[in-house]
């Protein structure tokens, strides 16, 4: 019999390539050399790491966001036949290069935008591991990407989960959608012990290592609510198609339930070099080494509805995406001011919920935004939720 998947390399632009999902992406191209070649990589700050990746992998160009770096990153690879650039408008041009075949989207938060919707406008597939760029304006990427014939493979474990469950399904309706979460590191916790945590304690994930805004945002379950608008864009859904449920393992990464009343749901090991190689190598399952789940560790998966009076952060995730419009850019916006305080100790766990809330109170609602209104809603937040901290 002869072996029918096809042998010629994605070439693939990683976009953060020096953050986790960059560096893990990176991990899964060096276990498949035969798969994957990489074309082009981007990274802000970090110039070390960014130089580093770029010696091993030898893509065709390298940017560094951060415009202060250029000059260091170009003379340290002036010996290797690479491109160097500098600044953001750089990625957004690069993307558009003939030769990607996938783009791997991997910026953090609203920063990630504009370059997502510059390689979908290319005609570029997407792997998105960036939420934001569809809690933002997730109406105007999806109308964009249904133009251009462009897929948008989830990365997040959550929508990889869907996806995988969706496969054979498509023309199947969804009656509901139950994305799980870990519920982080003060799972069970009342607001009287949260309102003394530090950003030490909140940065210990039990069950995945993420990033630092990331992890911020798991612990007070904001990630989980952008999750839920990112869904809503991703696969379709009306609001009230999508619940969230707590589990505590982080074995089953999410759940669809089909209008005969039968459910699909996703299992493994919690492993974001899993959904990664999915996406980037989607429609293959390439074998791998990772790690197996022995059913025999986890005799008791639990579930647990969600806290959301606690953490009122995925309350307000809810009453955005049922609000449209707008609103979820202002959640975004305003959570990511709230996080870099905390982040910096300028504010209270708790008290990042206070900003956000306010925020959606203050900015002025737009129902049917344009590009350029999102933008315009993104720096506008930023000001206000400054202002409150």
């Amino acid at each position: 019999m002869f072996d029918t998947k096809m042998t010629v390399k994605k070439n693939i632009a990683i976009l953060g390539s020096t953050g986790s999902i960059g560096t893990q992406t990176l991990d899964v191209i060096r276990a498949n050399p035969d798969a994957f070649a990489v074309e082009v990589l981007t990274g802000n700050g970090n110039a070390d790491l960014l130089i580093k990746q770029a010696i091993e992998f030898d893509p065709n160009t390298v940017v560094v966001a951060d415009e202060s770096k250029y000059q260091y990153v170009k003379d340290a690879l002036s010996s290797h036949d690479i491109k160097v650039f500098g600044g953001n408008k750089a990625i957004t041009e690069v993307v558009q290069m003939d030769n990607i075949d996938i783009v791997l989207a991997a910026i953090v938060g609203y920063a990630g935008l504009e370059s997502t919707l510059s390689a979908i406008n290319a005609g570029k597939q997407i792997a998105l591991a960036n939420k934001e760029t569809l809690v933002v304006a997730g109406d105007i990427v999806t109308a964009l990407a249904k133009q251009k014939g462009v897929n948008l493979y989830p990365v997040d474990s959550e929508h990889s989960a869907i996806f995988q469950c969706l496969v054979g399904e498509f023309h199947n309706p969804i009656e509901k959608i139950y994305l799980t979460a870990s519920g982080g590191p003060f799972r069970g916790k009342d607001s009287a012990f949260l309102s003394s945590v530090k950003k030490e304690q909140a940065l210990k994930h039990p069950n995945w290592e993420m990033g630092a805004k990331i992890t911020i945002d798991s612990a007070s379950l904001m990630n989980k609510g952008l999750e839920v608008i990112e869904a809503k864009w991703l696969f379709g859904l009306k609001p009230e198609q999508i619940d969230v449920i707590v589990h505590p393992q982080s074995i089953v990464h999410s759940l669809v339930q089909f209008t005969d009343g039968s459910m699909k749901a996703q299992m493994g090991l919690p492993d974001m070099k899993l959904p990664i190689q999915y996406a980037i190598g989607y429609p293959d399952r390439m074998k791998s080494d990772f790690p197996r789940f022995d059913f025999m560790k986890y005799p008791h998966l639990t579930f647990e509805q969600a806290d959301t009076k606690t953490f009122r952060n995925l309350a307000l995730a809810f009453d955005a995406m049922n609000k449209g419009g707008n609103a979820p850019c202002v959640l975004n916006a305003a959570n990511e001011i709230a996080v870099a305080a905390f982040l910096k100790d300028k504010i209270g766990f708790l008290q990042m919920s206070d900003v956000v809330e306010k925020s959606l109170q203050t900015v002025s609602h737009i129902a049917k935004p344009s590009y350029e209104d999102y933008v315009e809603t993104d720096k506008e937040t930023r000001r206000v939720a400054i202002a409150l901290i």
